[in-house]
């Protein structure tokens, strides 16, 4: 299956960017660009069920937050790609838009979270109905919640 293609959203505090965002209908995505010449054996990473604690070994955390939703830890993971620091969380509840991605940060405007929305139910769509193409398809009024709509998202 295809997966569908979604827009990074820029967390930043005082101009600069702290991470880049994005999510599926089952994952969350963090991209943080470390300091030069950390490499991954310097990163001090933890995820647990509500919580993301960030950084260098050795000193304070860069990040010590609470998601804004909760994640399946055990199946969460980290790792460096061209120099990129990319954090995959796995949704606690499957198919739920987030908002932000920790508490207190800046969440997505109306617009933006109600086309993520959209993205993750047609995201949905295809997993549900394998063979079908559904990148053209285009929905119209309001989006239902995916907790209930049609029985509701499980995993398999």
């Amino acid at each position: 299956m295809d997966k569908i293609a979604y827009k990074r959203l820029k967390y930043e505090y005082q101009g600069r960017t702290i991470y880049e965002w994005e999510q599926s209908l089952e994952d969350v995505h963090m991209y943080v660009q470390p300091p030069a010449g950390v490499t991954a054996k310097m990163i001090d990473c933890k995820i647990s069920a509500t919580r993301l604690t960030l950084g260098i070994k050795g000193n304070p955390p860069f990040l010590d937050e609470e998601f804004e939703n909760t994640v399946n830890a055990s199946e969460s993971y980290w790792m460096m790609e061209d120099g990129t620091l990319h954090i995959i969380f796995t949704k606690g509840s499957k198919g739920v838009a987030w908002r932000a991605l920790v508490r207190g940060h800046t969440a997505v405007d109306e617009y933006t979270a109600s086309e993520v929305q959209k993205s993750l139910m047609l995201e949905r769509f295809q997993e549900e109905n394998p063979g079908m193409d559904f990148s053209g398809a285009t929905f119209n009024g309001a989006v239902p919640d995916p907790k209930t709509f049609m029985g509701g998202v499980g995993y398999k």
